[in-house]
């Protein structure tokens, strides 16, 4: 997605006409409990097959199958034009065709086996963890440059690190940093120190750990969680310290620098300031 369509998207969600700092906030259409925008990443994806499975039901309780299909599928694909991010779009809109093509397929099957896949995604990503952002890896270019505009900083923090593929792009930037992966996902925390023993990896909260210790703290998550990520960059780092973001820049704050990135996504670069401790403007939590 590009910034300027994850801006719209941050527009869109908080009920807004337009993303400009001059216009005056309006109240959102709905509140977070009932915005699925705001909800914990996969229950929108579920939300959005359940009701296409009961469009499709409605259409054959009534004798209209083909309309009951036209309308199912429909709805995917309006759910899916309401969610940030191309993987998450696809997920969103493929839900439904797929599910129906395996049941037609295999029509004795019970509808719980297909759930079954889920379980292994669980275990690797919990749930709780989608709040932040999915399983995207940070290409192994997209940070080329990075040590051009912030120098050599001491120690490095990505906040949220998978699978170390992001480690991975820190290191070539900054060979001899005390480079340090977060990650929630206790297996994908393992993965990742194994994959990457020039890295300290660790399982913990990247909203719970302190960022004040880390001269740059590197993050690739969702547009709704930039707002809280600067918050949280102001309030911990110390002033000429440096918040990273993978294509998704920080809505009504203007960047220090940006990075064309390696695949068209840009790196958004922001330095502390010592005084502005503005927020950037609420986003869903």
């Amino acid at each position: 997605m590009s910034a300027r369509g994850a801006a719209l998207f941050r527009a869109w969600d908080r009920g807004r006409g337009a993303d400009t700092p001059a216009m005056s906030p309006r109240a959102p259409i709905i509140g977070p409990r009932w915005n699925p925008a705001c909800w914990p990443w996969p229950l929108p994806a579920l939300a959005a097959w359940l009701l296409a499975w009961c469009l499709f039901g409605a259409g054959v309780a009534a004798g209209r199958p083909l309309a009951g299909l036209m309308l199912a599928l429909l709805f995917g694909a309006l759910a899916a034009s309401a969610v940030a991010g191309l993987g998450r779009r696809l997920w969103v809109a493929a839900g439904f065709p797929a599910s129906a093509v395996a049941l037609g397929a295999a029509p004795d099957v019970p509808g719980w086996v297909w759930l079954l896949p889920l379980m292994p995604l669980l275990l690797l990503y919990p749930l709780r963890a989608w709040r932040d952002a999915p399983f995207f890896p940070t290409p192994a270019a997209a940070l080329d440059g990075l040590a051009d505009r912030v120098g050599q900083p001491a120690r490095v923090l990505e906040a949220g690190c998978g699978l170390g593929h992001g480690l991975a792009a820190l290191r070539r930037q900054f060979p001899h940093a005390d480079l340090v992966g977060l990650e929630w996902s206790l297996l994908l925390a393992w993965l990742a120190g194994w994959r990457r023993r020039d890295a300290r990896v660790r399982r913990g909260d990247l909203w719970a750990e302190g960022w004040g210790g880390y001269d740059l703290v590197y993050l690739f998550q969702r547009p709704e969680s930039m707002p809280r990520a600067w918050a949280k960059a102001q309030a911990e780092m110390a002033p000429g310290r440096w918040l990273a973001s993978l294509e998704f820049a920080v809505p009504g704050v203007v960047p220090s620098a940006q990075l064309p990135g390696a695949d068209g996504r840009p790196v958004w670069l922001y330095r502390v300031p010592a005084t502005d401790r503005s927020t950037g403007g609420p986003g869903c939590r």
